[in-house]
């Protein structure tokens, strides 16, 4: 029950964080001036976005990865979508970006190949003990 409650502190935490970086004024946070490095940033929300809601919902719907693997996805997806609109509708030094969203998509999809890829290896190992 513990190793639950953690993992929920930590998915609303990352969470948290990544809408606070990504709708706080440009002006109050440090200036990103090199564009790879921009999309990087998204790439790396997204994946941690999507690890820890993986992680939360695996711990909700026992033995049922992959339901808990596309509402991650979908979750990431459908969040950055929506910070995306928000940046354009609701902050005046933020806009929206549609290569954003592909970096936020790609990296939820990067996160999807890396679990698989875990859960993959895990079974095969589970397998030999």
């Amino acid at each position: 029950m513990e190793h639950k409650r953690t993992i929920q502190v930590l998915t609303v935490f990352w969470t948290g964080l990544v809408a606070y970086l990504c709708l706080a004024s440009s002006e109050s946070l440090p200036s990103v001036s090199v564009f790879k490095f921009d999309k990087i940033g998204h790439l790396t929300f997204h994946f941690g976005i999507t690890i820890t809601w993986f992680l939360f919902w695996k711990t909700t719907y026992r033995n049922e990865n992959k339901y808990a693997l596309l509402k991650a996805f979908l979750f990431s997806f459908f969040f950055g979508v929506v910070i995306e609109l928000f940046q354009g509708w609701f902050t005046e030094t933020r806009s929206s970006d549609i290569e954003d969203v592909v970096a936020n998509t790609f990296g939820a999809f990067i996160a999807v190949v890396v679990i698989f890829i875990c859960s993959k290896i895990k079974s095969k190992s589970s397998q030999f003990n």
